[in-house]
């Protein structure tokens, strides 16, 4: 079998973002991915507790606007082909992961898609709010967080992704992914202590 090289991934160390124009997204962690008990559990999405919930602390004592998604399926959703049932509205394992519980003022956005953005109002109320640069963590990495991030880039956000606040399901997934974002989408990569706001 032939090895894969993993291409050099530019990462900045700190990244300083207007509090007028910033948000921080934080996909998917759900107990059904970050709970040992959950239907799709990641052990990397409950290591990345830490970097997540310092960063989301950072945002709010800044006054920039926090939105948490949450994959939120039917009973009978044609995804569940694909990775068994998840995530089902109203559950217990839809409910977000203790260690990032949303407060007043976060805005939540239930998704049927990878994409946070497909079907929902986020578009439109980061537009509102005058959101430019959008700082992305979360799971998983190549698949929802990936494909999140690849959606605010076409509609012209700044994507920003701290690399040890984004959970994968193996570290090609996860490099794989910052490759995405940096090199498709011109999206920059650092750590969650790495972003201020200002």
């Amino acid at each position: 079998m032939a090895s894969v090289e993993i291409p050099d991934i530019p990462r900045e160390g700190a990244v300083a973002l207007r509090v007028e124009t910033s948000a921080v997204v934080v996909v998917d962690m759900q107990r059904d991915f970050a709970h040992p008990d959950g239907a799709l559990y990641g052990p990397d999405a409950e290591r990345a507790v830490p970097a997540m919930a310092g960063l989301v602390a950072k945002a709010r004592r800044a006054n920039v606007p926090v939105f948490y998604t949450q994959d939120w399926h039917g009973t009978e959703d044609p995804e569940f082909e694909i990775w068994g049932e998840h995530a089902t509205a109203e559950s217990w394992g839809a409910e977000i992961v203790d260690g990032l519980t949303p407060e007043a003022g976060d805005e939540i956005v239930r998704k049927l898609r990878y994409d946070a953005f497909y079907g929902t109002s986020l578009d439109h109320r980061l537009r509102v709010l005058g959101v430019r640069d959008v700082v992305i963590v979360g799971t998983v990495a190549n698949i929802c967080v990936l494909h999140t991030a690849g959606s605010a880039a076409i509609r012209h956000y700044r994507v920003v992704v701290p690399a040890d606040a984004v959970a994968a399901l193996t570290p090609f997934d996860h490099a794989a992914t910052l490759r995405q974002v940096t090199f498709l989408y011109r999206g920059i990569v650092t750590t969650a202590d790495g972003v201020s706001f200002a």
